[in-house]
Order: structure tokens, then sequence, then C-alpha cells
């Protein structure tokens, strides 16, 4: 009888805990037990997994006593208090938020790219941002052909990203504009319904946002490649779920595009998504709810020779949170890392 494994979601109530819920029942998670770990204004509430009614706990400091894998997203403040607690009490976290990415001693993994470095944690394990993971694993495919130079990224980034109560506030919002009246932002800073604005994160002294300074050095971390170049300038659209970006790669040398496309319709965790004739090319209403991201639209750069650029979707709550933090999860078991 192959091993069951004891799981805690920290953040269980969220849009990705409950993704994070769904996924480990639709993908046979080999769950023992399992602990739904939230606020304590949720705790004793329930929710439901794999036909069973689950009791919200609130989290404690013996929350992970017998816990073996802790899939986290709950803020970073909240995985600096109690990941490190998890880790003493032999568990293996998971963490969706930003608190340890860039911690040398933890690893930041997308499975489709750098399975390897799994095997160097301590007991805690960084899923990157959604836009980098969506990036990485469109790009890394390329890259193992040619290594890749430059990345120029613009990003189009869904409500979703800014969670449950954000999505809410745009429908809202929109049957508020629909209906002549203002539309008044509570959880995000500006109208977003019928509106677009930079991405919401805080500034840095370099006039990039947090978000696209995240990109940036996140896929220096997961490529392994300290002096790749990256630039990105990261949206918040109109969109309930899914992210898209536009990319443009710079490369030593020309990389042809029919080339592109044959290794993308062949890579993991990729869908190509594209019919010239038709222009049709991915969108977040196809990628909505999918675990692939979609790539399409694939072309030489008439600017400069040595880059192509090309165009991706992906849902943010699936495989740009819950999704990679489950592959990384099965993968230390796979691995024999837990």
């Amino acid at each position: 009888m192959s091993r069951k494994y004891n799981v805690a979601i920290l953040g269980a109530t969220g849009a990705v805990g409950t993704e994070l819920l769904a996924l480990l029942e639709e993908r046979n998670f080999p769950v023992g037990s399992l602990k739904v770990l939230a606020s304590e204004r949720s705790a004793g509430k329930t929710i439901s997994f794999a036909g069973k009614s689950l009791i919200i706990e609130a989290v404690t400091e013996s929350s992970f006593d017998s816990v073996d894998i802790v899939l986290a997203s709950a803020g970073g403040s909240i995985s600096k208090k109690w990941l490190p607690i998890a880790a003493k009490a032999g568990a293996v976290s998971i963490d969706n938020s930003s608190a340890f990415r860039m911690h040398p001693d933890v690893p930041l993994i997308v499975p489709e790219v750098n399975p390897e470095a799994a095997a160097h944690h301590k007991g805690i394990i960084a899923n990157p941002n959604c836009t980098t993971i969506l990036l990485n694993v469109a790009v890394y495919p390329l890259h193992l052909v040619q290594p890749i130079k430059r990345i120029v990224a613009s990003t189009y980034q869904s409500a979703s990203g800014a969670g449950a109560m954000a999505m809410e506030e745009v429908k809202i919002q929109a049957q508020a504009i629909l209906n002549g009246e203002p539309a008044v932002p509570e959880i995000l800073p500006y109208p977003l319904a019928f509106n677009l604005f930079p991405h919401n994160s805080p500034m840095t002294d370099n006039a990039y946002c947090e978000e696209e300074m995240k990109m940036v050095n996140e896929t220096r971390k997961i490529f392994g490649d300290p002096d790749i170049r990256v630039t990105a300038t990261c949206v918040r659209v109109p969109v309930l779920r899914a992210h898209s970006e536009a990319i443009n790669l710079e490369f030593q040398h020309p990389f042809n595009p029919d080339k592109a496309r044959e290794i993308l319709a062949t890579a993991p965790g990729v869908k190509l998504v594209e019919d010239f004739s038709k222009n049709y090319f991915p969108m977040p209403i196809d990628a909505s709810g999918k675990d692939d991201v979609l790539v399409g639209r694939i072309r030489q750069d008439i600017s400069h020779p040595n880059c192509l650029e090309l165009w991706l979707c992906g849902d943010q709550i699936r495989k740009g949170a819950a999704l990679n933090a489950v592959q990384i999860a099965e993968l230390l078991i796979a691995k024999s890392l837990i």
C-alpha cells in the first residue's frame, strides 16, 4: 500500500486555499489526514473535501504536529510567523507568499524548470509569483535550446491576483457602472471595471513596483542565472481570472519562430494555441480553469534579428499559485524528499 501524507492547508478559506483543496481531490493526492487552518474568525466553520465536512481550525503552536506537508497561502506575515514552527515540527512547507522567495536557503521552484532545487530544502520551499511561474514555464524550454539574453515582459493581470474579494469587487463595480452609478473601490486602490492601471504593489527606489521586481529577481533565481536581463511592466486589467503576458525574448543568435513553435508544442505545462488565419490566440477566458499555460502568436521581432515575440495566458489561481504548489508536493513525494 502506498504511503499517505498528513497535509495542512494554511489559509484554507481564500481563493488559492479553496483551489488547493479542489486540486488535492482532483489529482488524487495521497492525503492521509487533512487539516484546514485559517484565522480565528473562520474557526469553527466547515469546508468540504472529498465528500466530507472538515472543521476549520485556528492555527496554533501545535497545529503542525504530525503534519508532513503544509500548503500555505495566507500572506507573508503569517508565513514568517508559522512556517519556521512547522519546519521544527518536521513538516515541509510550500509557501505561496513572497516571504521566503529570495532567501538564499529556500528553494524557489517551478517543477517544469528547476525540480532539482527541491533536494536542497530545509523545511520550506517557496512558490514563485504568479506572473513569474507563467513566464518561466513558457520560455524556459527555449532557453534550454539557446540561452536567453534578455526578457521584456508586459503583463495584463486579472483581479484574481488580488484575491477573491477583488474579483467580487470588479463584478459589483461593473454592475454599478452599467446602472449609471459610481464604481467605488474598496479592495483595490482604483476602480478596475472598464478600466486598468499599473500594478498596485508598492513602488521601489528604481521606479519599478514590487510586482515587476519579483519577475526580475525570481526569474534569475529559478533559471540559476544572475546575469539574465529582465524588465517588466505589470498592469492590472478588468479580467476576473487568468493573467496574460506579452513577452519579447532576445537571444545571442536568431531563433527560428517555427523551431520555437515546435519546441513549445511539446513542452511540459504548455499548450500551443494559435491560428493566424483566424487571428485566434490565447485568451484569459480560455485559460481560466486550465492547468496549462497557453502560448501563441510566436513571431519574429521585426525590430531585432535575434528577438522573438510571444503571447501567453495562464490561470493565476491554478498554475500561477495552487497547482504549482501541489506539483511541488508531488515532486517531493516522487523524489522521496519528504
